[in-house]
């Protein structure tokens, strides 16, 4: 799921982006579009993609710019550390150095020190365009460094890869592929990253580490079929969740169908109990979104980003690409940098591709119209309604979709909720 490295490049068919070394770290320049399938990604802020490969390069530095927003994420999707506002340096930038899994050597002064349970760590991280792309790149190639901690003497140049408008798949099969990029990760990282009942369900269909994964005929069919069921379960419980608990703990404006990525703000998917796990909170979360971060659940005021998600209309229904839809938002959003909405494709949860150069309208790169009170009109549709041409994001009919409404530097009445965008209402 991964633009580089990840280890993944070992299945057939499965290739790096360029991004292999350390050094060598993926950037969307121009910004991400549609041309890439990557899980409810943005076209609102510059992705940075280091990807640290710790079992060839051993402890590595990652040196930040200061005003990065990001994380470190294990080969399990597991949090691990904050870089930027909620990290240890503050939004100042500084230098991390991300350990392997069981290193017990002598770890030098200087380094705000992470220590990763698994060998591949991915590293994600948003750069502010507010300045404007060149004013966000140059941070990034000025003061972003990538390297092993044994060549910090004389550290490699960096390499920035520029993954605009290419087209690349980071999420995961649904056909029998899916468990040979299983199987890859297994493999590759250490055994005890997966919990023992975790490994033996794996175990039981035929992965094991340190053995070849060679289902027969009979298997095969089986897994086929399983991983369609599990893919359409998954897809259920996003769009449809039957369970109050996971209902009331989604919701974010009581009667409306704007919902949050997070049940109950909990990025570890804790149970009622805080002794088990919420299996459906974590579909909720890792079956249509990416990184995972306690920043992006509980966000400060000014500082990151908060989200409001809508899968279905005002009526509770799916929508339609073929339908106009309204969304009002009250007049002065509350975001210090600039609020976004961006659409998704609901079969493959990343950006919608339509003839859009990209498939959103935020307040800073679209300059929409307001209305006499202040209040924005904006407008889903296959074509624009006369006069709304930059309130407008394109749909495709045939195609259902959905959308997440940003807000960059939120301020406390939208962490408050007493700010409450419209629903998303059809147009007769």
């Amino acid at each position: 799921r991964h633009p580089g490295g990840l280890g993944l490049h070992a299945i057939e068919g499965v290739k790096p982006l360029g991004a292999v070394q350390a050094q060598q770290v993926g950037i969307f320049n121009e910004l991400m579009d549609a041309n890439s399938l990557f899980l409810t990604g943005n076209s609102s802020t510059m992705y940075v993609f280091p990807n640290l490969e710790l079992d060839r390069d051993g402890p590595t530095v990652v040196e930040v710019p200061p005003g990065a927003l990001g994380a470190f994420n294990d080969a399990y999707f597991r949090y691990i550390a904050d870089v930027g506002p909620a990290g240890a340096d503050a939004g100042e930038g500084g230098k991390y150095l991300v350990l392997p899994p069981g290193y017990e050597e002598d770890v030098p002064d200087g380094y705000f020190v992470v220590q990763s349970p698994s060998f591949t760590v991915w590293t994600f991280m948003r750069m502010s365009v507010a300045d404007g792309l060149d004013a966000a790149y140059n941070n990034v190639a000025e003061n972003l460094r990538v390297y092993p901690l044994s060549e910090a003497e004389n550290p490699p140049a960096l390499e920035l890869i520029s993954l605009s408008g290419k087209s690349f798949n980071t999420v995961h099969a649904n056909n029998f592929q899916f468990y040979e990029e299983l199987n890859a990760v297994v493999q590759r990282e250490p055994i005890d990253l997966f919990p023992e009942e975790t490994r033996g369900l794996w175990a039981s269909i035929g992965i094991e580490k340190g053995k070849p994964f060679e289902p027969d005929e009979r298997m095969r069919a089986i897994l086929e079929d399983a991983v369609a069921i599990g893919n359409a379960a998954a897809r259920s419980i996003v769009w449809h969740p039957r369970t109050d608990s996971i209902l009331s703990g989604l919701q974010t404006f009581a009667g409306t169908n704007w919902n949050s990525a997070f049940l109950n703000q909990d990025v570890f998917f804790d149970g009622p109990d805080d002794e088990t796990m919420n299996t459906d909170a974590r579909v909720t979360f890792h079956y249509p979104y990416t990184a995972v971060t306690p920043a992006m659940a509980k966000p400060s005021p000014g500082v990151g980003s908060d989200y409001r998600i809508a899968y279905l209309d005002a009526a509770g229904e799916p929508f339609d690409g073929s339908v106009t839809y309204k969304v009002t938002l009250p007049a002065n959003p509350p975001a210090d940098d600039f609020w976004a909405f961006t659409l998704y494709d609901a079969q493959t949860r990343s950006m919608l591709q339509t003839d859009q150069p990209l498939p959103s309208i935020d307040s800073i790169q679209n300059d929409p119209a307001l209305n006499d009170d202040g209040s924005i009109d904006v407008y889903f549709a296959p074509e624009a309604p006369e006069g709304f041409e930059t309130n407008w994001v394109q749909t495709i009919p045939g195609k259902s979709w959905f959308t997440i409404l940003r807000m960059y530097g939120p301020r406390q009445e939208w962490l408050d909720g007493d700010y409450v965008p419209g629903e998303i209402t059809r147009v007769e």
